[in-house]
């Protein structure tokens, strides 16, 4: 199986593949040129593994939380991918593929959502796969909270409020994002298992509805 996936979730832009169990990525800090930097590094992984699209049987995508531009810049991506070709593809959580990248077994994963709020849940890997100990949710920082036993706080939500969050969580890594190398793991067995949905289908897990303050809202702060 050969597929491609991307994850433009956060200030990093991610592309990889997967090449029958082989994982090949690139990433960048791109700050607002995703949309630039997705499809020349996905081409330039293609070109050294000597690919085209056309040999892709599927595409994933990081399909959030996170920054609303940056989930709709790799939806899009997905879709226009597969599209042209008739390939399926899967969208993976961008927490859980924070999880992922982490290397530990039980994550608080937490992405900063800016408007004073992060995007937030518990992940626990059983068998290897991950589940959802605590939801996904938007919630402000000071709701963020492990459940019993051990745990390890990641995503860059630990950074931007982690004099706050220190004083609950022993183990933070700030630096760890979702990746799409993380990605490309996570969706691998689901597209085997046929998971693959019409590039149509594919949508965008936004948590929250809204992208900034109403004129009101920043009047009163």
């Amino acid at each position: 199986m050969r597929f491609a996936a991307l994850e433009t979730s956060t200030e990093w832009c991610s592309v990889a593949l997967w090449l029958d169990g082989e994982i090949h990525a690139l990433e960048e800090k791109a700050g607002n040129r995703h949309s630039e930097l997705a499809l020349p590094m996905l081409e330039k992984l293609l070109g050294h593994a000597g690919l085209a699209t056309g040999d892709l049987g599927a595409v994933a995508f990081g399909a959030g939380p996170g920054s609303f531009t940056g989930l709709r810049i790799a939806c899009g991506l997905a879709q226009g991918l597969a599209l042209a070709r008739g390939l399926p593809v899967i969208g993976i959580s961008s927490l859980e593929a924070l999880a992922e990248e982490s290397g530990a077994t039980r994550v608080v994963a937490c992405l900063d959502a800016r408007m004073r709020e992060v995007y937030y849940s518990a992940l626990e890997k059983i068998d290897g796969r991950w589940r959802e100990v605590v939801a996904a949710q938007c919630v402000p920082p000071e709701l963020v909270a492990a459940p019993p036993g051990e745990w390890v706080g990641c995503g860059n939500g630990f950074g931007v409020y982690q004099e706050m969050l220190s004083k609950r969580f022993s183990r933070m890594k700030p630096e760890v994002h979702p990746s799409a190398a993380a990605v490309a793991r996570l969706a691998a067995p689901r597209l085997a298992a046929g998971e693959g949905v019409d590039p149509a289908l594919a949508a965008p897990i936004y948590v929250r509805d809204r992208v900034a303050y109403t004129a009101e809202e920043l009047k009163a702060r």
